[in-house]
C-alpha cells in the first residue's frame, strides 16, 4: 500500500513564473499534494527572486538564473528535511517566486490638506501630490512583514500602505529640507530629495527600495497665496515705505470716493453726488493715513514716523492729483452743511472738512 501512494504521488521537475503583467508583486508556486524531485530544475527570470519556506521559515532565496536542485544549491532545506535519506530523495516545501522589477508611476497626493509648520508663517496647510517608483530589494524581509502564505500578492494590495506612508512622512521631509513654505513650489526638486530620505527606512523596514519620488505640484492656501502677491509687489517698487503707501492710497482713494458717490448722491444730482463722494473719499484717505501714523508710532516710533510722514505726503498728493473743481467744492460744502445741521458732522468736524476743501481752491 505504501508503495502505491509513492507511485500515484506527482512529482515537480520544473519550478517557473512566468509573470502575468497584472501587477503582481509575489505568486506562490501551486503544490497541492505534490513534492519537488530531487534534481529538479528551477528557473528565475531577470527581475524575479525566488524563496523556498520550510515550515513558516524562510530556507533559501534564489536570485536570476537556472539551477539544479540538489544538496549543493539548497543545504539548508535538504539538511532539515532529507538528512535520513541522503538527501537523494523528494522534498516537500512552499515555492515562492517575487517580482524585482521597478513598479513605476505609482501616484501620491494629499486628500486633506496636511499642516506643517513653517518658520516664517507658522502653521500652514498645504496640498501636494507627484508620483514614485519601487521595487522589492529583499523577497525574504517582504514575506515575512508583508505578503505572508497569500497565493498572490499584487501592487494594488499594497498601494495604499504606501501613500499613508509617504503623507506621514512630509511634515518630516519639509523641516528637514530647511525650504521656506513659499518656495517649496520652486524647490520640487530639493523637496523630492528631502521625501526620498524620509521615507527610505519605512521602505527598506519592509523589503523595499524607493527608486524615485516626485514632486510635481505643490499649492498654497489662499490666504497665503495674497501675502505672496503683495511680496512680490514690496519687491518691485523695493523697501521705500513712501512709494508703498503712496501707491496704496491711490488705489484706495477712487475706490472709497467711488463707494461714497454711489451711497450719497441719490437725491441731489449727479454732479454734487459725485464731488460728495469725493469729499468723503479724500476724509477717508486722511483718516487712514492718521490711524497709520498712530499705529506705527506706537509700535516703532522712529521708523514709524518716518513711515507715517509719508504715508501722509503719498495722502496729500494723491489728494492734489484728483484735480477738484470750484463747483464740486461748493455742492460739497453744502451737503456737508446739511450734514452739520442734522448733527451727523460736528461744527469741528465740518471746520476740518471745510478749511481742506478750500484749500483745494488755492
Amino acid at each position: 500500500m505504501a508503495l502505491m501512494d509513492f507511485i500515484k504521488k506527482q512529482f515537480i521537475d520544473i519550478l517557473q513564473w512566468t509573470e502575468s503583467g497584472d501587477g503582481t508583486l509575489a505568486w506562490r508556486f501551486p503544490m497541492a499534494d505534490m513534492e519537488i524531485q530531487y534534481g529538479a530544475s528551477l528557473t528565475v527570470r531577470e527581475s524575479q527572486m525566488a524563496v523556498f519556506v520550510n515550515e513558516g521559515k524562510v530556507a533559501d532565496v534564489f536570485g536570476p538564473g537556472m539551477y539544479k536542485l540538489t544538496t549543493q544549491t539548497i543545504p539548508v532545506l535538504t539538511y532539515l528535511k532529507n538528512w535520513d535519506k541522503l538527501f537523494e530523495s523528494p522534498f516537500k516545501s512552499d515555492v515562492y517566486f517575487f517580482s524585482t522589477r521597478q513598479q513605476i508611476d505609482q501616484r501620491w497626493g494629499t486628500p486633506q490638506p496636511v499642516t506643517i509648520r513653517d518658520k516664517d508663517f507658522g502653521a500652514v496647510r498645504l496640498r501636494a501630490f507627484g508620483n514614485y517608483a519601487y521595487r522589492i530589494a529583499d523577497p525574504a524581509k517582504f514575506h515575512a512583514n508583508i505578503s505572508g502564505t497569500r497565493e498572490t500578492y499584487t501592487v494594488s494590495d499594497l498601494d495604499g500602505q504606501l501613500r499613508g506612508t509617504i503623507l506621514q512622512h512630509i511634515s518630516d521631509a519639509i523641516a528637514q529640507s530647511g525650504i521656506p513654505f513659499l518656495d517649496l513650489a520652486a524647490n520640487q526638486i530639493e523637496f523630492a530629495n528631502a521625501l526620498n530620505k524620509e521615507l527610505t527606512p519605512a521602505f527598506d523596514a519592509i523589503g523595499l527600495k524607493l527608486e524615485t519620488i516626485t514632486v510635481q505640484n505643490v499649492s498654497l492656501p489662499e490666504e497665503l497665496q495674497k501675502i505672496l502677491d503683495q511680496r512680490i509687489g514690496m519687491g518691485m517698487i523695493g523697501n521705500d515705505m513712501g512709494k508703498f503707501m503712496q501707491y496704496q492710497t491711490a488705489q484706495a482713494i477712487p475706490a472709497m470716493a467711488q463707494a461714497a458717490g454711489q451711497g450719497g448722491g441719490g437725491g441731489g444730482g449727479s454732479v454734487v453726488g459725485d464731488a460728495m463722494g469725493l469729499g468723503a473719499g479724500l476724509a477717508m484717505g486722511q483718516v487712514l493715513a492718521q490711524n497709520l501714523q498712530q499705529g506705527l508710532q506706537v509700535g516703532v516710533p522712529a521708523a514709524g514716523a518716518a513711515a507715517a510722514q509719508a504715508a501722509q505726503a503719498a495722502a496729500t498728493q494723491a489728494a492734489a492729483a484728483v484735480g477738484v473743481k470750484p463747483e464740486d467744492v461748493m455742492a460739497t460744502l453744502e451737503k456737508l452743511g446739511d450734514l452739520k445741521a442734522k448733527g451727523i458732522l460736528t461744527q469741528e468736524e465740518f471746520d476740518a472738512k471745510k478749511a481742506e476743501l478750500l484749500k483745494k481752491l488755492i
